[in-house]
């Protein structure tokens, strides 16, 4: 897949990409409360842009361990009013909105197109996936291995790279015949691994460019950088950069950032070294 189509919005991707982070929730592991007043997202959704996003993810329900379930109507209401003056303010600017309920997406996407980031891959909502199918909006098929709540429950694989990989391949097969046509697909760091789990998936992700869909990665100042370096979420985007660059020479299409100034940078030195 050379390009993305979001409601005749065309994005390239010849080159990897970024989407930056707009957490509208009070539950986020490392911003969680800084963007639910509607002038601060705003304010850093202009500034993401100043920054070179290509995208804007939208997330009103946190994702991080042993994160409680928020109800649906919660979800819109602190998503609607954002993505409709986003697309006010910023008509150009592709969004990207984090939700597995149908609900959600029937509600939103009378305001924008959007992509669907759904970390659940069908599982949260049944018939989720033929509900995106019907909006023809791009799809991001995250694996998770549980829920937010018993993700980390000691997760254990027979060989993590190739479960993650068979999971992956079923799933876009199962997705695609439901008339999802653009799926970009994230193995799903740190949902449902351990550090060595999630460091075998870095050190393996060019095999999952068999299944010729967009890579995503959510790196970003996850656990696995700052456990490992005996720091906090705040102190680790030295270590995100180091991990965008490997992810970016492994085939990663997309970085899902929170610091997107960081990672532009970080993608044109990439560009500089490879096209030379």
């Amino acid at each position: 897949m050379k390009s993305l189509n979001v409601g005749g919005a065309i994005l390239d991707l010849t080159y990897p990409i970024v989407m930056g982070i707009l957490n509208v929730t009070d539950d986020s592991f490392y911003d969680g409360g800084q963007y639910l007043d509607l002038d601060k997202s705003i304010a850093q959704v202009q500034k993401m842009i100043d920054e070179g996003a290509h995208i804007v993810d939208i997330g009103a329900a946190s994702s991080r361990p042993n994160a409680p379930k928020i109800d649906p109507e919660l979800e819109i209401k602190r998503l609607l009013p954002v993505i409709t003056e986003i697309k006010r303010q910023f008509p150009d600017i592709i969004i990207s909105v984090d939700t597995f309920h149908k609900s959600v997406l029937h509600a939103l996407s009378e305001a924008a197109a959007f992509v669907v980031n759904d970390i659940t891959c069908g599982a949260g909502d049944v018939g989720f996936q033929e509900a995106v199918a019907a909006t023809g909006f791009p799809y991001v098929a995250m694996h998770i291995k549980g829920t937010p709540s018993t993700m980390q429950d000691n997760p254990e694989y027979a060989d993590v790279v190739k479960d993650v990989l068979d999971y992956l391949v079923r799933q876009v097969r199962s997705i695609k015949t439901k008339g999802i046509d653009q799926v970009i697909i994230d193995p799903g760091f740190g949902f449902g691994k351990t550090i060595d789990h999630n460091y075998a998936l870095l050190k393996h992700l060019d095999i999952f460019k068999l299944l010729e869909c967009p890579i995503l990665v959510g790196l970003s100042r996850k656990s696995m950088i700052y456990k490992l370096l005996s720091c906090t979420p705040q102190a680790s985007l030295n270590g995100t950069t180091a991990l965008h660059m490997m992810a970016l020479n492994k085939g990663a299409k997309v970085l899902r950032v929170h610091d997107v100034k960081a990672a532009v940078e970080t993608i044109t030195l990439w560009k500089q070294i490879n096209d030379n």
